[in-house]
């Protein structure tokens, strides 16, 4: 058992050593030339957040075979070299909460800081903007401890006499769960048949730490909700229906020349419009419109680099052109591939929210069986499958993001681009994935009682969260997860709706007057 627990605590930092080497890959292939060699702060950020993020998440599953670990102990001190899972789960979203609400928006406002200032002054712009968030954060948390900080539990109590025995186990059932009196005419079964009024509200304050976690899970609920729900139909669709509309063949070089021109016009287009805006932008006019004519060049902008790659793979030029054409089809082949099977797993997912979490009583345990099952063909595959659903998820809320983002007015844009991507939609990126994993792990940790009975993570994000005064009912009612499937079904819908239409080009860029 020793020696099971011990191997438990190496694979642990092996991880977390692996998972900070490939955030570090993954920055030095996703950041734009333009960051390179600066920007360094912001790039630890960066790299902090989305280990923090991805250790999260691996941390349930971690947290499932701690707990196996002591499965077999005599009793419960007699396991001592488990990992102490409810502190590693507090300390691990408290960090979180720290960069979501502080680190990393100092982090955008430094970045984003006027270049001409000097460091300092632009330090203390961004510490400035992070102190009075701080200010009002600690208020709101300390008023909202302070008022409704508790958890309420109902609790029954329950008593009951004693007696012998029965002299035969047959005699008790379903239909007659009590034991007869000595005397033959009484049942003693106080405890089973207590009444209704028995019942009573058992309330205690919950620790600090433990409420910070459920106010940054309730704010990454409402996130998760919208976008994982637009998400887990959008990301496998859209790869589906990326391949349906894939070009067939390769232009000619009149009609590349036709299509270049007009890209060109374009740009132009964005150029002017771009340059205006610095204008306004100078002259001290930032309102409501300007903004607006923001997201529109942005959105454009987006749409101009995509039309740009697309010309490029109808029309590969260079010595290795057929070589490009093949890698092309190769490309869409594959889209169809993963979107097959991501479409398998977002029906698992949505399948299994209806039959486990939203009918009472369920009618399946469902994919939590599956784990199980798994786990007895081999030791970890079941932990395997579980951590890729909890992944998924969070894939989900990213692609959900990013659909939404060009399409409502109020989201800004920051796409991920290999070898193009500016440190300001890395972090704004890392944020969003760092308040949602909160999110994605009370989601799994209920979704995934059965499998993940017992834990740690259960007894935080199932016992105290969803009996948190002023919050419980949330989850009482099933809020988030009806949302879910609602924005999943009816974004599955405009899919198959709209989603093999090919976009229309795009006209003369205009601008609000």
């Amino acid at each position: 058992m020793g020696d099971f627990n011990l191997a438990l605590i190496v694979v642990a930092a092996v991880v977390c050593v692996l998972v900070f080497l490939f955030n570090i890959y993954l920055l030095i292939n996703f950041q734009h030339p333009d960051d390179l060699n600066q920007a360094y702060f912001p790039k630890l950020v960066v790299v902090l957040g989305l280990s923090v993020a991805e250790i999260s998440i691996l941390m349930l599953p971690a947290d499932v075979a701690n707990q196996h670990a002591c499965s077999h102990a005599i009793y419960n001190g007699a396991c001592k070299l488990t990992l102490p899972m409810k502190d590693l789960w507090l300390a691990i979203y408290i960090l979180d909460a720290v960069l979501v609400f502080f680190v990393i928006p100092f982090a955008m406002f430094y970045y984003e800081g006027d270049q001409e200032k000097s460091i300092g002054k632009r330090v203390l712009s961004a510490l400035m903007w992070v102190i009075m968030t701080a200010v009002v954060v600690g208020l709101v948390l300390g008023i909202l401890y302070g008022l409704v900080g508790k958890v309420d539990f109902t609790v029954r109590h329950l008593s009951s006499a004693t007696n012998t025995f029965p002299s035969s186990w047959s005699d008790l059932s379903s239909n007659r769960p009590c034991i007869q009196g000595t005397n033959g005419s009484s049942l003693q079964c106080a405890a089973y048949t207590a009444r209704s009024s028995s019942e009573s509200t058992w309330t205690m304050r919950t620790t600090f730490p433990e409420y910070v976690v459920a106010l940054a899970t309730i704010v990454g609920s409402v996130l998760f909700s919208i976008f994982g729900g637009v998400g887990i139909a959008c990301l496998p669709l859209g790869l589906i229906f990326s391949f349906l509309r894939r070009p067939k063949a390769v232009i000619t070089r009149a009609q590349y020349i036709k299509e270049a021109t007009e890209l060109g016009k374009r740009a132009r287009d964005i150029k002017e419009a771009a340059a205006a805006l610095q204008r306004e932008e100078r002259s001290g006019n930032k309102g409501r419109k300007w903004r607006k004519n923001v997201k529109a060049v942005e959105k454009e902008l987006l749409f101009l680099e995509e039309d740009v790659k697309g010309l490029e793979e109808i029309y590969p030029q260079g010595e290795k052109a057929e070589v490009s054409w093949a890698l092309t089809v190769l490309t869409y082949i594959g889209r169809m591939i993963l979107g097959i099977i991501g479409f398998v797993v977002s029906v698992a997912w949505v399948a299994h929210i209806v039959i486990y979490m939203l009918i009472n009583p369920p009618i399946s345990p469902f994919l939590n069986v599956v784990f199980i099952k798994l786990d007895d063909v081999w030791g970890l595959l079941g932990t395997v499958a579980f951590a890729f659903f909890c992944f998924y998820l969070l894939l989900a809320v990213i692609a959900g993001a990013m659909v939404l983002g060009l399409r409502l007015v109020f989201i800004t844009i920051h796409p991920m681009k290999w070898g193009g991507t500016l440190m300001n939609s890395f972090l704004f990126n890392v944020g969003l994935i760092l308040l949602s994993s909160i999110s994605v792990i009370q989601f799994c940790a209920t979704a995934f009682a059965v499998y993940a009975q017992a834990t740690a993570a259960q007894e935080i994000f199932g016992h105290t969260l969803e009996s948190l005064r002023g919050i419980k009912y949330l989850y009482k009612y099933n809020v988030f997860q009806i949302a879910f499937i609602v924005l999943a079904a009816v974004t599955m819908v405009y899919y198959l709706a709209f989603g093999w239409k090919k976009r229309k080009p795009r006209g003369r860029l205009q601008l609000a007057s």
